[in-house]
């Protein structure tokens, strides 16, 4: 393994990590003189396929974008990412990723591979900084719970950071058609520092209990996901017959006169469509429905995060980033005279997750005794 090149890789993939686009990585890295992949080829006196820049640490953002897509960086083999044309034109055509061959182990990993897929997923969710140049620690995270829409970072130079707060994108200053659902970001910091702290700290203590309850969580929600998919090959089945039945009307109509042939071809057609659709569905999920019963939940990406944080006392955009997968913001509500706002937090990889109290503890320890016993 190239170590000066593999350590630019972590290096990037900590950056967006942390919030940062492929245009800001560039910068940082040009900025501290860090050679583009060309260059530190030719430094090495490796041959390279491409010019190298006019200027050795010109990093570009589409340089740094082809590395945070390429997943071989996590010691997989990536086949099929491309074609030609044909064989006479040499034009390259890159294919989409549902046709990729993936082969995992393949190679020493240089990234997890859920730090790649964090990073991939955050990348799909693009965070600008406001009109001043800042960007929210929450950026692309904060969403409105009753309409789902995204809440906005609201900051300018005459506000303080104390003042400084999201707001739902539909609300439009009362004419949108939702309400404020208003939250200041010092609050919002101190509400998240204190869940994952609370979070971090349960699952330290008592993972074998946490584990069990994502077992049961996951498992709950895989018989939900096995009664929709179902429900959807069902459905798919009885119209797939339907259509079968449409396609002989038609082309009895068809025979009789009563519609033309321009009009039978440009129905058939269309049924056919939806069959072929239809068909290539089905399969897919008939595959899955095969496969679930197979499949085992694994944690150990999840846990091998939590276990090398440290004691946290502020938070980080790495942290946020790595552990908070979406922050709902309830529409605000009078208890006893004060405001009050509830904040939903869904961790990575668990989803919404009450840590329990002593007694919950104590039942849910008795329920592993009886499966061990």
């Amino acid at each position: 393994m190239d170590i000066e090149a593999a350590a630019v890789v972590k290096r990037i993939f900590d950056l967006a990590l942390s919030g940062k686009g492929p245009t800001q990585i560039a910068r940082i890295l040009e900025a501290d003189r860090v050679p583009t992949p060309t260059e530190h080829a030719l430094n090495h006196g490796r041959p390279t396929y491409v010019k190298p820049p006019a200027i050795p640490f010109g990093w570009s953002g589409d340089a740094v974008a082809d590395i945070l897509d390429n997943r071989q960086y996590t010691g997989c083999a990536v086949n099929f990412r491309s074609t030609t044309v044909s064989y006479k034109i040499h034009k390259v055509i890159h294919k989409p990723e549902d046709e990729h061959q993936t082969i995992p182990n393949k190679q020493e990993a240089i990234i997890f591979e859920e730090l790649w897929l964090r990073v991939h997923e955050l990348r799909q969710n693009k965070r600008r900084p406001t009109a001043i140049g800042k960007l929210s620690m929450f950026s692309g995270l904060v969403y409105c719970a009753d309409c789902g829409a995204k809440l906005y970072f609201c900051t300018s130079r005459s506000l303080s950071e104390n003042q400084e707060h999201y707001v739902c994108s539909n609300y439009k200053s009362g004419r949108g058609p939702c309400s404020a659902h208003f939250i200041r970001n010092v609050v919002l910091e101190k509400i998240v520092l204190e869940s994952i702290s609370s979070f971090i700290d349960f699952v330290r203590s008592y993972e074998s209990i946490f584990i069990y309850m994502i077992e049961q969580k996951r498992q709950k929600a895989k018989a939900s996901d096995i009664r929709r998919m179902q429900r959807t090959v069902d459905n798919n089945r009885k119209r797939i017959k339907e259509i079968d039945r449409l396609i002989e009307r038609i082309y009895e109509d068809n025979v009789n006169g009563k519609i033309s042939d321009e009009r039978f071809m440009t129905m058939s057609g269309n049924y056919e469509a939806e069959q072929k659709k239809l068909l290539s569905e089905t399969e897919a999920l008939e595959i899955e429905l095969s496969e679930e019963a197979k499949n085992s939940t694994d944690l150990r990406l999840l846990l091998k995060t939590i276990r090398e944080q440290t004691d946290i006392n502020e938070l980080t955009p790495e942290l946020v980033n790595t552990l908070i997968r979406r922050i709902d913001i309830h529409a605000p509500i009078k208890v006893n005279g004060k405001r009050t706002v509830a904040v939903d937090i869904h961790f990575t990889g668990v989803g919404l997750f009450t840590v329990p109290d002593e007694a919950e503890i104590s039942a849910l320890n008795a329920e592993i005794s009886k499966l061990l016993a």
